[in-house]
């Protein structure tokens, strides 16, 4: 490149006049940089922003931060990802079992008439807000020719009526016993 050509360059590049240009270059030996650096300091050029210039050890490391903060972004992005599908699996079983225990009626019969039915859901909540009291309640009626089932169930692993059928015939028996050994004696 001519020296004319390096002060058209310099003023394109820097937006001095013509005759600072060729003064700057003449001083600096015609030396791009070094002429750049001194209208710099003489303030005719605004300094450039911090990390403009990059080295290339710099720029290496700079890709290898630029590299692990979009990584650790990535595994953060995944995380929570993984923490929201949880609570909306969580949500979605929380919704099934509250939807299955107001289709499902625990039924109390009297000499195999119905006398009230009520959703599994109260009876949960009372099993767990009143335990003392509910479970003896339920076990004490047996004894006195109540019984339980459910309705509105499609299918169940274990059949539940089968086992309050089962509970009420051992109650009848035990009673049975009772009335049998007071009558012996």
């Amino acid at each position: 490149m001519e020296n004319f050509e390096k002060v058209e360059k310099l003023r394109e590049k820097t937006g001095v006049s013509y005759e600072d240009a060729k003064n700057v270059l003449e001083q600096n030996n015609y030396d791009m940089l070094d002429a750049i650096i001194e209208l710099e300091h003489q303030g005719k050029v605004a300094e450039p922003k911090a990390g403009t210039y990059i080295s290339g050890a710099s720029q290496e490391n700079e890709c290898v931060k630029k590299f692990e903060l979009a990584q650790r972004q990535y595994e953060n992005d995944c995380k929570n990802s993984h923490i929201k599908e949880g609570f909306r699996k969580i949500a979605e079983s929380c919704k099934t079992v509250l939807k299955k225990s107001l289709e499902i009626d625990f039924c109390i019969n009297k000499d195999g008439e119905k006398i009230t039915g009520v959703p599994l859901l109260v009876l949960i909540l009372l099993l767990v807000g009143f335990f003392w009291v509910t479970l003896p309640l339920l076990i004490i009626s047996l004894f006195f020719g109540i019984t339980y089932n459910f309705t509105g169930m499609d299918k169940v692993v274990v059949d539940v009526n089968e086992v309050c059928d089962k509970a009420s015939q051992t109650a009848e028996i035990i009673k049975n016993e009772f009335k049998k050994d007071e009558e012996e004696n």
